[in-house]
């Protein structure tokens, strides 16, 4: 494991745009001393494209509690993590999510079966703020068991010999399955496209670190030991069920937490679906049943999958 934390932390620590450290130092100060690292991840980190889009970050705090001043969202970021909120510094506008270091180490692992966490910071990532050494060290820690966590989870899913190109597409796209996405087929492609050289750099470390024994060849992933593909999918099929419920009580409680939420949702399902979604000021008034009402017609049209 020594070596990927040692590639991610490399990774987590390269240069960034000073707009965006600053962003992030104004997101953590937000949250006074119960603030700890700030990561920058998604579209605007790889394409490094800020103007006109939404910057994605995630602030991990080391308690709801002293992080709220309201009861309310401590509790529903515990019960239902993370919280997602909206800010603005100047041209810039990013939305954040909220967790505790303790859930964040979680979810980015293989502790969890919702692929939320660990399947977006097993792509490229930047540490873009942090309190201190040791929240600078927890960070690194949580990040580097993401990509063992995608890998051992996909595995059954794989077949015994595949190139690392395909490796990566096709676990990126086992977990895009299993949420209520925007996105279109062929996103984990993309992905991959971005940045092929950093992928196949942690293939071999990822997969040690996951305890999946293979031999590479080249681009060449072989297995060693076979699976159980029924069982993986019986595993694929609880995980859609569960990521895409869960998926959509996140969405009803971003409504609440997230100044126009709503207006943003359509955005980005019009973005990347190209399907056009006009929001009416009841909807804004009342995001809740908007949101549920709008569900149906979006994955009829197929704007969400």
């Amino acid at each position: 494991m020594t070596d990927l934390r040692d590639l991610v932390a490399a990774e987590l620590e390269a240069p960034v745009a000073a707009e965006v450290r600053a962003f992030a130092a104004d997101v953590a100060a937000r949250y006074g001393a119960a603030s700890q690292a700030v990561l920058f991840y998604g579209s605007c980190l790889w394409s490094k494209q800020l103007d006109g889009l939404m910057l994605d970050f995630y602030l991990l705090v080391d308690d709801y509690d002293r992080a709220y001043g309201k009861r309310w969202l401590a509790a529903a970021n515990r019960l239902i993590p993370p919280n997602v909120f909206y800010a603005e510094r100047g041209s810039l506008r990013a939305k954040y999510a909220v967790l505790s270091v303790a859930d964040f180490a979680r979810l980015a692992s293989a502790r969890t079966r919702n692929v939320s966490v660990w399947a977006r910071f097993a792509q490229p990532a930047a540490l873009v703020w942090a309190r201190n050494d040791r929240a600078r060290d927890a960070a690194i820690d949580a990040v580097a068991d993401a990509a063992p966590a995608l890998l051992a989870a996909a595995r059954p899913m794989l077949p015994q010999t595949l190139e690392i190109r395909d490796l990566w597409t096709r676990a990126f796209a086992l977990t895009y399955d299993a949420e209520l996405r925007s996105e279109k087929q062929g996103r984990g492609v993309t992905l991959y496209d971005t940045a092929p050289d950093r992928y196949r750099r942690i293939t071999a470390p990822a997969l040690a670190a996951a305890c999946l024994a293979a031999d590479l060849s080249g681009d060449t992933v072989i297995f060693r030991d076979a699976v159980d593909s029924v069982a993986g999918e019986r595993a694929w099929s609880r995980r859609r069920l569960e990521g895409k419920i869960l998926s959509a009580v996140r969405l009803i409680k971003a409504s609440l937490t997230f100044d126009g939420g709503i207006d943003y949702l359509a955005w980005k399902i019009t973005r990347h679906s190209g399907v056009e979604i006009a929001i009416t000021p009841w909807q804004r008034r009342h995001p809740i049943i908007a949101g549920l009402l709008l569900l149906p017609q979006l994955k009829r049209k197929g704007a969400v999958r």
